[in-house]
């Protein structure tokens, strides 16, 4: 099944509802990073969330999300737009994590507690959006609920899992946002809790290889949902040798020279993507022409 979300509105317009699938992309980016297990989750569980807020913007807007708990992982950073692209890395991709007290991958302890969630968006203005928090449990999930809540004022719900084979590629990987819009009715939110409560794991609705619709059918129920979009998902990184090249005709030609005088090369590296960009001594002379001219 290939990558998609879904939007949807719910219990007559009082609820937003989204889903995704993110099964390939995030095991494109586990195989361009060479991650690990508590990488792959963590990272999956981030872009899935990111994959998701970048579905509520509009046009050519987008968002970057950085989080540092002060965890093995180190930093997870991931920027997704409206169109369903999106991307990330984590500081450390080969990060270890034991178990927990419930025998589950530790992965609070991977992320971490000590630090902070940021939302940074680009809508177009001259000022971008920045929402912060503290992080609240390292889990992820109940980090992007407490953002919605305390950063946006929207009361969500946020599931969002990974599970990844002995071999370290990824057998699923997909979540969900519900959020209700203000003045919601009592008995719809308690409704809502009550599926929430009763309802397996975003992880193992994944590993039963659940659409997006169906997740948000087990949600909210089939007859309360009406969904209206649905967008590819992928993994996309804007960086290109081009866009490299670019970005060293805009150095002063002088810099250009002490590139070619000092090391006679360069090279570009992508964390995002993890691609390598060499630059010979002649193709520096040849940019250098071109800078000139």
């Amino acid at each position: 099944m290939k990558d998609y979300l879904v939007k949807a509105i719910a219990h007559n317009k009082q609820v937003r509802a989204y889903a995704a699938i993110t099964t390939e992309t995030i095991e494109e980016v586990r195989c361009r990073h060479n991650m690990l297990t508590v990488a792959s989750v963590v990272l999956g569980r981030s872009m899935t969330a990111g994959v998701i807020l970048g579905a509520m913007l509009k046009g050519e807007e987008k968002l970057t999300i950085k989080m540092n708990g002060g965890g093995s992982i180190g930093t997870i950073l991931v920027d997704a737009n409206a169109k369903g692209e999106v991307r990330g890395y984590v500081s450390n991709p080969h990060a270890y994590a034991g178990l927990n007290q419930q025998g589950l991958l530790d992965i609070k302890s991977a992320v971490g507690t000590n630090g902070i969630l940021s939302v940074t968006k680009d809508i177009g203005l001259n000022h971008p959006f920045i929402g912060q928090i503290p992080i609240v449990s390292g889990e992820i999930g109940e980090d992007f609920a407490s953002y919605l809540l305390h950063s946006e004022q929207v009361a969500s719900s946020v599931g969002v899992g990974v599970l990844v084979n002995p071999d370290f590629t990824i057998q699923a990987s997909g979540g969900f946002i519900i959020q209700l819009i203000p003045n919601t009715e009592e008995k719809t939110i308690r409704l809502i809790e009550e599926r929430l409560q009763t309802m397996p794991s975003i992880s193992s609705m994944i590993g039963q290889s659940i659409t997006p619709e169906q997740i948000l059918k087990q949600l909210l129920g089939e007859e309360n949902i009406s969904i209206f979009e649905t967008i590819p998902v992928q993994f996309r990184c804007e960086c290109s040798r081009d866009r490299i090249s670019n970005a060293i005709l805009s150095l002063e030609s002088e810099e250009i020279q002490d590139m070619i005088d000092t090391d006679g090369k360069a090279e570009a590296h992508c964390h995002f993507c993890n691609e390598s960009y060499y630059y010979s001594k002649e193709d520096l002379e040849t940019l250098l022409k071109v800078s000139i001219s």
